[in-house]
């Protein structure tokens, strides 16, 4: 099963949880574990929250873009903003980093992303955005096989 979606949304903090729904519908066919759904479904909402939060500093001016596509049981997923950027991508993806931890950030959000996908790419230039791949194999279960 091949399938492929966009999507476009506001950079309002709601919109995380529709882009949750999304990728929970758009990820149906393929009958994921429900564990491994809820995990990538983490891992989705810590990179549009970053889109929202990091680069467009909570403005609401700006548009995140989504596009999926399912290849078999893998998924990848990319995450794009046309923000402020990441200035250390090294940096930010250190545990507990955050720069905005005056805000009570975790800074853990790249290290939650990259414990539940297989891969996690991030390209970024300051003040042109950022866009966050993330790629998960998922378990084939019996009624995906008995589907192809």
């Amino acid at each position: 099963m091949n399938n492929a979606l966009e999507v476009r949304f506001p950079a309002l903090s709601e919109n995380e949880a529709l882009a949750r729904l999304i990728i929970s519908a758009f990820l149906a066919p393929i009958d994921p574990l429900v564990e491994e759904l809820a995990e990538f479904k983490t891992s989705l909402s810590e990179a549009v929250t970053n889109a929202i939060i990091h680069g467009y500093d909570e403005s609401e001016d700006g548009w995140v873009y989504v596009t999926a596509r399912i290849e078999e049981h893998t998924v990848t997923v990319e995450i794009r903003d046309e923000g402020a950027g990441i200035p250390d991508i090294e940096l930010a993806r250190e545990p507990l980093y955050s720069s905005r931890a005056h805000e009570e950030r975790s800074g853990m959000g790249f290290t939650i992303m990259e414990s539940f996908c297989d891969e996690v790419t991030i390209h970024s230039s300051n003040g042109l955005g950022t866009t966050i791949q993330l790629i998960k194999h998922f378990t084939p279960t019996a009624s995906f096989s008995q589907v192809n």
